[in-house]
């Protein structure tokens, strides 16, 4: 009897751990942390894909205790749509609130700040979504008190923002992607923060090959990417263009890109006429040797990595065909022959 009595203590002690892993293990993985974090569910996403999500987004306290959580709980109404989490939630409550579609936590809307957009560009996306106005989101972008306490907040932020010659502050450090609004009256300093953590997560992998590998400091290779971003009309180009542009850095010639000279006008598309070339902006290539004063558009983490694993080549000059082809060389002579030959604007 007394064997007995042991064995059903062991049991229930054995059980009453089990129990005690699993309530924990299904728990918040981190209890008071609100921070938003955004998942969105695909419809058709079956249940063990979102935990995986989940899992991914650092929701999920313990992933073999959320397996079995799945399993017994069996989820089968999860709603399809964009929804605004926390670490202090459980799976019970995340889970609940996508079974039942909970408004609370889905977002309420998005915008997009597309690759190689500008400041006024992203205003306007957001403005369309927000609410906001893009005069009050312009200005609130050029606030020198604001932008001084998001340089004491971020790391790649610094005051070379804040030249006077520099048009908008925070052009080029706003990652472009889709982002969405948790909220029908959305604060821009809360959107703002959202863009540039994005850009935190893209760009602090990248800090030591930026310093080590190219030589720049952060606001440089903002520039720089963003040169090449906007140079480049298709993906398989962008190394060897920014190899391109790294010679002429490091001999110390003028890069002459038309997209800068284009951007200090607020002008689109590729074609400059001599005049352009004159303007007095610390844009203008053509005019200062260098980077410009600073990036002329948000660049992508594709094009950053590019940049950073330029491809190495001899060429100074390169023209781009209407098709699409560009077309390199050395020599100023050649370059003028392959204008001539190609020309199309």
């Amino acid at each position: 009897m007394k064997t007995l009595l042991l064995i059903l203590l062991l049991v229930v002690i054995v059980l009453a751990g089990a129990l005690f892993f699993y309530v924990h293990g299904i728990s918040a993985a981190d209890p008071g942390n609100k921070e938003k974090i955004q998942i969105t569910v695909e419809p058709g996403t079956g249940a063990l894909q979102i935990l995986n999500q989940l899992d991914e987004a650092g929701l999920v306290n313990n992933t073999m205790c959320g397996k079995i959580f799945v399993r017994l709980s069996s989820p089968e109404e999860i709603q399809a749509n964009t929804y605004i989490l926390n670490k202090s939630m459980t799976l019970t409550e995340i889970f609940d609130a996508m079974n039942t579609g909970n408004p609370k936590y889905i977002s309420q809307s998005k915008f997009t700040v597309i690759e190689g957009a500008t400041i006024p560009q992203a205003a306007e996306a957001i403005a369309k979504e927000s609410g906001l106005s893009e005069e009050e989101i312009l200005e609130k972008w050029s606030d020198r008190d604001y932008l001084n306490k998001l340089i004491d907040q971020y790391w790649f932020l610094t005051d070379d923002i804040l030249n006077k010659d520099i048009k908008y502050p925070l052009e080029g450090y706003l990652y472009p992607e889709t982002y969405f609004l948790d909220s029908e009256d959305p604060d821009i300093e809360e959107i703002t923060a959202s863009m540039l953590d994005k850009t935190d997560e893209v760009l602090t992998p990248l800090k030591d090959e930026i310093s080590n590998k190219l030589d720049m400091s952060v606001h440089e290779f903002l520039s720089f990417a963003s040169i090449v971003e906007r140079e480049s009309l298709f993906e398989d180009d962008r190394p060897m263009i920014a190899g391109v542009f790294k010679n002429r850095l490091d001999q110390n010639m003028a890069l002459q890109s038309d997209i800068t000279v284009n951007y200090a006008l607020d002008k689109t598309g590729v074609n400059v006429s001599i005049a352009d070339t004159q303007v007095d902006s610390k844009y203008n290539t053509y005019k200062y040797k260098g980077l410009p004063v600073g990036p002329i558009c948000a660049v992508p983490e594709r094009t950053m990595e590019d940049c950073i694993n330029y491809e190495p080549n001899d060429y100074l000059f390169f023209f781009a065909t209407e098709d699409g082809d560009v077309l390199y060389s050395k020599t100023y002579e050649e370059h003028q022959k392959v204008v001539e030959e190609n020309r199309w604007y």
